[in-house]
C-alpha cells in the first residue's frame, strides 16, 4: 500500500540545496505527499546502497537522493525494485532516473558569450576535483572551445572559496593573452576579480570574468559580475514529480536536464568594437 510519503536523502546541503528542498516540499504538498528526510553527517562515508537501506526501513513510497559528489557505488547501485528512486546529480545513472541542472550547457553558454564578443580564448578556474558540478562545467568549457577549433588552456585548480580564486587571479594577471576567465562559481570569480584589481588590471577593460550560481548580489552591493544561474527550486519540483510519476513503474528510467540562464551584468567587455 501507499504511505503517502517520499524519502529525501541529502548527501550535502551546499549550493542551492535550500531552494531545491523548497521546490521538493512545495511539489510534495501539491501532490498530497509528506516528506521524510535523512542527512549524511559530516565525515560519514554514505554510499547509495546504505542510503537506500536506511530509507527503505521507513514508510516511504519513493526516494530522492541529492548527490553532488561521486560515491563509490554510483555505477553499481541498483535501487530497491519497489521504490522509485530519482537522483539529483549531473551524471547519468545506468538504472535510476536523474534530474540535473544542465551544467555543461551553462558553461558552453558562458564560453560562447565570450567568444561571440571577440575573445580569442577563455581560461577556466575549477572547483574541487571531486565535485561533479565542477567536472561538468569544465567539460562544457572545453567542448565550447574545441568546437571552435581553440586549444583550451590549462585549467587552474580552485576549491570553491574566494581565496583559491584570488590565487588563480594572480597567476592569470601575468598571462598577457588572458582576456576572459570563466570561474566555476561566483565566489572564486570574485577572488579572481580582486586579484586582477590588486595587480592593477581592470575588469572588464583588461580582463572579462563570468561566474556561476549568481550568488554575489546577495552579499556584494552593485555587483558587476555576469553569471550563469541555475533554477534549483525547479530542480526540486521536477525531481518530486518524477518520483510520483514513477510510482506506477518504479523501474522506468529517464534523464531530465533543467537549463540555466545567463544573468548579464557588466563584467564582460566586447572586443569587436
Amino acid at each position: 500500500g501507499r504511505y503517502g510519503c517520499i524519502g529525501v536523502v541529502l548527501f550535502h546541503l551546499s549550493g542551492g540545496a535550500v531552494d531545491m528542498i523548497d521546490g521538493i516540499a512545495d511539489a510534495a504538498e501539491e501532490r498530497g505527499f509528506a516528506l521524510t528526510m535523512i542527512k549524511k553527517r559530516a565525515g560519514e562515508k554514505m554510499t547509495l546502497a546504505e542510503a537506500a537501506r536506511r530509507m527503505s526501513q521507513l514508510p516511504v513510497d519513493g526516494m530522492i537522493f541529492n548527490l553532488r559528489q561521486m560515491v563509490d557505488d554510483f555505477d553499481t547501485f541498483e535501487a530497491p525494485k519497489d521504490l522509485k528512486t530519482v537522483i539529483i546529480t549531473p551524471m547519468e545513472h545506468p538504472t535510476c532516473s536523474t534530474v540535473s541542472d544542465d551544467q555543461e550547457d551553462g558553461a558552453r553558454m558562458a564560453c560562447e558569450y565570450f567568444l561571440n564578443r571577440g575573445h580569442k580564448n577563455v581560461y577556466f578556474v575549477s572547483g574541487k576535483k571531486e565535485s561533479l558540478s565542477s567536472q561538468c562545467r569544465m567539460k562544457g568549457w572545453r567542448a565550447a572551445l574545441e568546437t571552435r577549433g581553440i586549444e583550451p588552456p590549462e585549467p587552474l585548480q580552485g576549491d570553491w572559496n574566494a581565496d583559491s580564486g584570488y590565487a588563480a587571479g594572480l597567476v592569470l594577471a601575468d598571462k598577457p593573452d588572458c582576456t576572459a576567465v570563466l570561474a566555476a562559481n561566483d565566489c572564486m570569480a570574485n577572488g579572481v576579480m580582486m586579484a586582477l584589481r590588486d595587480k592593477g588590471l581592470s575588469v572588464p577593460d583588461d580582463v572579462s570574468v563570468i561566474g556561476f550560481d549568481d550568488e554575489l548580489y546577495k552579499t556584494i552591493p552593485n555587483s558587476i559580475l555576469t553569471s550563469v544561474k541555475f533554477r534549483h527550486r525547479e530542480l526540486g519540483i521536477r525531481a518530486l514529480n518524477e518520483v510520483v510519476a514513477g510510482l506506477e513503474a518504479p523501474s522506468s528510467r529517464s534523464r531530465t536536464l533543467v537549463s540555466g540562464v545567463l544573468i548579464e551584468r557588466s563584467s564582460v567587455k566586447d572586443l569587436r568594437a
